[in-house]
């Protein structure tokens, strides 16, 4: 990351950039925030600092004391993505816990994993868009890559919003970020030459898992990425899916009325949809599931890889269809909706095993 910016440089390139956007958006009325940066070869985040003083303000929350504060703002939806997947859910904040390394959020309608050590800057948002005046809390990671976002509904608590906002206010509404934003980092090669991993006692470890939770920690012992995993596990835990794997399992899903949970996840957050799906459309590259309390939209045309993957645990194997990028990154996984103590259902299971068998072609 570049070296700091004094006030009187950060204030002229905030306002050079300012000036880009609306040019850009003159010429572009229809891209988004996040592509408007691509396209003008900054972060997300330098593009909302711009800003500032006009339609954002800075916050400088304590981010835990800030997530503890989101209930009073009633029904509201929230928003995680990473490159290849967008996970919309609306619903109320409760239920939560902030204690440890990684927060939580176990409300039935808002189901969130936060991981506070990427969540470095957050801004409050006014937007003129289609259907009127649009508000929102975004936070981001270090290097100006959103991990997540709240917005307003018309049913949400605009003065609990407004007091949210005047109590994290940050002194500093000048626009621009204080530091360049470095280009984002993404999961990428193994952290361990192939030779050097014991195979057999990483096979041994899986066969052994008594929780699902326990994968992670298994990984970080095997030096092992989520990735590699894939290629080193025994073929009776993990089945390599055909192309358009996602596709057929939400359009089975909605069909056979099968509950699910849908995982997306980035660097600061992984957020969760548990419950039945009903609207499954596609629609260019992209997969959606178009449901009044739940999107999906999946960058199709990003998907390299899809696995069928099944852990042992106290109560039986627990079947999940996770997705793969390019890079190797892992950007979604998807469940049947169980509870500890209770078996995976059969229609899942009898789900995911239709999908292996399903011709690429078309979806089942």
């Amino acid at each position: 990351m570049a070296a700091t910016l004094s006030h009187s440089d950060r204030i002229a390139e905030a306002e050079a950039l300012r000036a880009r956007r609306r040019a850009l958006a003159a010429e572009r009325p229809e891209l988004r925030v996040r592509d408007a940066a691509a396209a003008l070869g900054v972060s997300e985040a330098a593009l909302v600092a711009a800003e500032v003083g006009e339609s954002v303000v800075r916050l400088a929350p304590d981010m835990r004391e800030l997530v503890r504060g989101l209930p009073s703002l009633g029904r509201v939806m929230v928003l995680t993505r990473n490159e290849t997947a967008v996970h919309e859910r609306k619903g109320v904040f409760g239920n939560i816990k902030t204690g440890g390394h990684v927060g939580l959020v176990l409300n039935e309608t808002i189901d969130l994993r936060l991981f506070f050590a990427h969540w470095r800057t957050a801004f409050a948002v006014t937007e003129e868009v289609r259907s009127g005046r649009r508000r929102s809390l975004q936070v981001f990671d270090a290097d100006g890559v959103a991990v997540h976002k709240i917005y307003l509904l018309a049913e949400s608590d605009a003065a609990a919003f407004d007091a949210l906002v005047a109590r994290w206010r940050a002194e500093d509404q000048a626009p621009g970020l204080d530091r360049r934003a470095a280009r984002a980092r993404r999961e990428r090669a193994d952290p361990v030459a192939e030779g050097a991993v014991d195979v057999e006692g990483f096979r041994d470890a899986w066969r052994a898992m008594q929780d699902v939770h326990e994968f992670h920690g298994m990984l970080r012992r095997h030096k092992l990425s989520r990735r590699r995993a894939m290629d080193l596990a025994e073929p009776e835990f993990v089945s390599p899916a055909p192309a358009g794997a996602l596709a057929r399992a939400l359009e089975m899903a909605a069909a056979r009325e099968t509950p699910i949970m849908v995982f997306v996840n980035n660097r600061g957050c992984i957020q969760i949809h548990s419950g039945p799906i009903r609207t499954v459309r596609p629609a260019g590259d992209w997969d959606n599931v178009l449901d009044p309390d739940f999107n999906l939209h999946v960058r199709r045309d990003r998907v390299r890889e899809a696995f069928v993957v099944r852990k042992p645990t106290a109560d039986g194997i627990v079947t999940a269809l996770e997705l793969y990028d390019a890079d190797g990154a892992h950007v979604l996984q998807m469940f049947g909706v169980r509870k500890p103590g209770i078996e995976e259902s059969t229609s899942w299971r009898k789900l995911t095993e239709d999908i292996l068998s399903a011709p690429a072609e078309a979806p089942a």
